[in-house]
């Protein structure tokens, strides 16, 4: 099913076997300027996706909603909390979830949203992405984003041989510009920001040196404290965990480019205990540093 006008596109692309066998399929995607005092939602939706906004509904998929204009609120869950949403913010519903929907009479929005369903999805999920949280991300106004879906818009609606893989790679491009941009939204300290990326470019240049993230906070001037909590909130992981990542992709570049002994290269990037190296590298590849150079070397890697 297909639907254009002006200021509306809507789509149902159709789904085949071999697609599902990728692990993702889209089932939606499309977008609504809904104006003051509107119907809501139109009516230009199969049955299976029509709702009355004071009853709710239930979906047999994920979807993502973006709103860029206007004011609404987004009541989810069996505690049906609701949330006011503005522009800039991002929605997502889960399958089986009750939830409901609704732009405010008076300023109506603009919707964007994309479906979907599939192996690589529900894995995602699993591990615990997009769980911990209320489902609604602050990613304010993005071009690229918005770019995707209208990317989106017209890959569904020319119905090309493999359009469906085209549109999984745009969804995954969404979910994690979205995770990114909700995660780093705090961060509005252009200082703080260029002292942890200068912190990267040290923990980088001195990988074989043994240097702590004690040492290098007291280098860039402030607190080890502040520095810890305001490094794991822009990337994402610990000072600490960092080096260790540095200094894991550092062992592997000279398993495979050096003759160099295993305890050598232990000793080199400063692990304290030179048996906890091979435990660390095996955690971490799953294979030990022996096992990762006879395989890369009879590779050719």
């Amino acid at each position: 099913m297909f639907y254009s006008d002006l200021n509306n596109s809507v789509n149902y692309p159709i789904t085949s076997h071999e697609d599902e066998l990728w692990g993702l399929t889209i089932t939606t995607v499309g977008h609504q300027n809904i104006n003051e005092k509107q119907q809501y939602p139109p009516e230009k939706h199969p049955l299976d996706y029509y709702f009355n906004v004071g009853k709710g509904r239930i979906l047999n998929e994920y979807q993502l909603l973006y709103i860029t204009n206007g004011n609404g609120v987004f009541t989810y869950g069996n505690s049906k909390e609701s949330y006011f949403i503005t522009e800039g913010k991002m929605f997502f519903l889960m399958p089986g979830v009750w939830h409901t929907y609704k732009p405010m009479e008076n300023t109506g929005w603009n919707e964007y949203w994309i479906g979907f369903k599939g192996k690589m999805i529900e894995k995602i999920v699993k591990e615990g992405f997009f769980l911990n949280k209320p489902p609604v991300f602050h990613i304010g106004m993005n071009e690229e984003i918005i770019d995707l879906y209208y990317k989106a818009i017209e890959i569904a609606h020319e119905e090309r041989a493999g359009f469906q893989q085209a549109l999984c790679g745009i969804v995954m491009n969404i979910l994690g510009l979205m995770y990114y941009r909700d995660r780093t939204r705090d961060f509005e300290d252009e200082e703080l920001i260029n002292k942890i990326n200068k912190a990267k470019v040290i923990m980088r240049e001195e990988v074989y040196k043994n240097i702590t993230a004690e040492d290098i906070a007291k280098n860039l001037g402030i607190s080890y404290s502040g520095f810890r909590r305001a490094f794991k909130e822009l990337t994402g992981t610990s000072p600490s965990k960092y080096m260790l990542e540095l200094k894991l992709n550092e062992a592997k570049l000279l398993l495979y480019s050096t003759n160099q002994p295993i305890k050598e290269i232990s000793y080199s990037l400063n692990f304290e205990n030179p048996d906890y190296f091979p435990i660390f590298f095996k955690k971490r590849t799953g294979k030990t540093p022996s096992e990762y150079r006879n395989l890369v070397c009879a590779n050719g890697v």
